[in-house]
């Protein structure tokens, strides 16, 4: 199946996913901090809003804040799973949790959609937006080695989610490399990641993706 006809299996996939976002209260997450298992999450997708791929969301009609997060979470010794979380959290912070992004969370050993996402404490780890890398990354060329649809978006412009393996190569480096990303990809680009196409990426260093970022913009001749 092409990338180009993935449109419907995305939607069809986020439906079928389980409605349960309620909110945690702040005794609850502070609890699930301290005592829950630790894992890692990658944000597929987030919304503001009651709803989320035609579901009412439990807590909307009280009012009830916060993002709504659909991310795969990673725990040792369960298999990598896809849920929802509703959670608040500070506009700081948000920035840092979009899709594609890995923050850190606890899950509870008895129910593993009970959750709390947080970030990692400056430092731990090095984080650069894709608007930076962008505007002052090194460039290079990515070859497509496969695609794959993680998620539909619901962030409000339905662009897929998708894990992407590029092979880069850039004219100050000695050999390629290979990365693999995560992130929600332009309706108007989908006819780019086909094995073999080439996209324009930007980086600051050689490493499995973390400083990586596509130029959508320049991959479609745009600019």
């Amino acid at each position: 199946m092409s990338i180009a006809s993935m449109g419907s299996e995305w939607r069809a996939r986020s439906r079928n996913r389980g409605s349960r976002a309620g909110a945690l209260s702040g005794a609850a997450r502070r609890e699930l901090l301290l005592r829950g298992t630790e894992g890692v999450a990658t944000v597929l997708g987030v919304r503001r809003g009651s709803t989320v791929a035609g579901f009412e969301l439990p807590g909307a009609a009280d009012g009830e804040g916060g993002h709504v997060f659909l991310v795969r979470v990673v725990v040792d010794g369960v298999a990598p799973y896809e849920t929802r979380v509703r959670q608040r959290m500070r506009a700081e912070d948000l920035k840092w949790a979009q899709a594609g992004d890995v923050v850190r969370c606890r899950v509870d050993p008895g129910d593993r959609d009970r959750l709390v996402l947080y970030l990692p404490e400056i430092g731990k780890v090095r984080r650069v937006s894709v608007a930076k890398t962008l505007a002052d990354g090194r460039r290079a060329d990515a070859t497509v080695l496969a695609a794959a649809p993680v998620a539909a978006d619901y962030s409000g412009i339905d662009d897929p989610v998708l894990r992407l393996d590029l092979e880069l190569r850039a004219w100050d480096e000695p050999t390629p490399w290979r990365v693999r990303l995560i992130q929600p990809v332009p309706l108007a680009a989908i006819g780019l990641v086909d094995l073999g196409q080439h996209l324009e990426v930007a980086f600051f260093t050689v490493d499995r993706g973390e400083s990586v970022a596509v130029d959508w913009t320049a991959s479609l001749g745009e600019r």
